[in-house]
């Protein structure tokens, strides 16, 4: 009997010391393969490897990922640079730990018969902007090209709060609306509409592209080790769940529809949004390159009248983890 208790024992204490480190990661939107990485991360046993037991929550329009981290409901945050900064002025101290993504995949997306084949050809336009944070690149582009905002004037143009979705477009009540290559670009063509009728411009080709899905945590929780290890464990295998991403493309995309408990994902979407997203992480070692963090900055503070930001960040990055977990 006592041995039988004294095997129970040490049965128990196994168990506990073998017991994975959990981590809570929200996603910035819906299940899709812009997360592909860190889905495959879970699916390949990445995590596993690494000792960690990865629960990923799905954002949605009803789910603003800067709330969910800041009232404790997840460990690790997805979040569009623009929005961390602003939430970081605001009080709520967000720190960059890793960079997956090294370029934007938003752009504007017009109709050719309308003449526009040039930036300055969108003076005088009607065109579709996402709000909420993500007009800022659009702003600070307008701001450089000398257009104004406010207005079809003899250098404006009318801007139209967009929903997330391309009706606008479709039902000519916008000469361009906003698109992500990835996604919102092909409803617009699987709604029927030929590539060569558009003309697209990307945010990246006209210097004022932002940096997107980069990975966020509190920086209150950067200065205990514990958190420190299980970071640098989450940010190594989740560049390893990318990287295998973009090698395997449709493999990471039924990944991704395998998770995607609403069902709402189809198969011919998601490949093909993987092989788009696989562009924008392409470059990417998951570190923070200094150099897209500053023209993210310069664009947020030159974004018009009501920049995003009002001064120069600090502290908002840090290379502390990337480089324990990808050196």
């Amino acid at each position: 009997m006592k041995k039988f208790l004294a095997g129970t024992a040490l049965s128990l204490i196994a168990g506990s010391a073998m017991a994975a480190d959990e981590v809570t990661l929200q996603l910035k939107w819906v299940t899709q393969a812009q997360f592909a990485g860190y889905y495959v991360a879970l699916d390949q046993g990445f995590y596993e490897e690494e000792d960690l037991d990865v629960t990923i929550l799905p954002g949605g329009p009803d789910i603003a990922p800067t709330q969910v981290i800041a009232g404790g409901g997840a460990d690790v945050t997805i979040e569009w640079m623009p929005a961390a900064l602003a939430a970081r002025e605001k009080g709520l101290p967000l720190v960059n730990i890793a960079q997956p993504f090294k370029s934007s995949g938003m752009m504007l997306t017009c109709w050719k018969d309308t003449g526009i084949e040039e930036p300055m050809d969108l003076v005088n336009r009607t065109l579709g902007v996402w709000f909420f944070g993500n007009e800022f690149p659009f702003m600070s582009w307008m701001s450089s090209l000398g257009i104004s905002t406010d207005g079809k004037a003899e250098m404006g143009v009318e801007v139209l709060k967009q929903g997330f979705n391309v009706d606008p477009l479709l039902q000519r009540q916008a000469d361009c609306i906003s698109t992500m290559t990835y996604n919102e670009y092909w409803q617009v063509i699987d709604a029927g509409v030929s590539p060569d009728e558009l003309i697209t411009f990307k945010y990246e080709d006209q210097g004022v592209a932002t940096l997107e899905d980069g990975i966020y945590v509190l920086e209150e929780n950067l200065a205990d080790p514990e958190f420190e290890d299980k970071m640098v464990r989450f940010v190594r295998a989740s560049m390893k769940g990318w990287k295998w991403a973009e090698e395997n493309p449709d493999d990471a995309a039924m990944i991704v529809l395998d998770n995607d408990e609403t069902g709402a994902q189809t198969e011919t979407h998601q490949k093909r949004m993987m092989g788009e997203i696989a562009k924008l992480t392409a470059g990417s070692n998951g570190a923070l390159d200094p150099a897209d963090y500053e023209r993210t900055v310069s664009t947020l503070l030159s974004g018009g009248s009501d920049p995003v930001i009002s001064q120069e960040p600090e502290g908002a990055w840090t290379h502390q983890i990337s480089d324990k977990a990808l050196n």
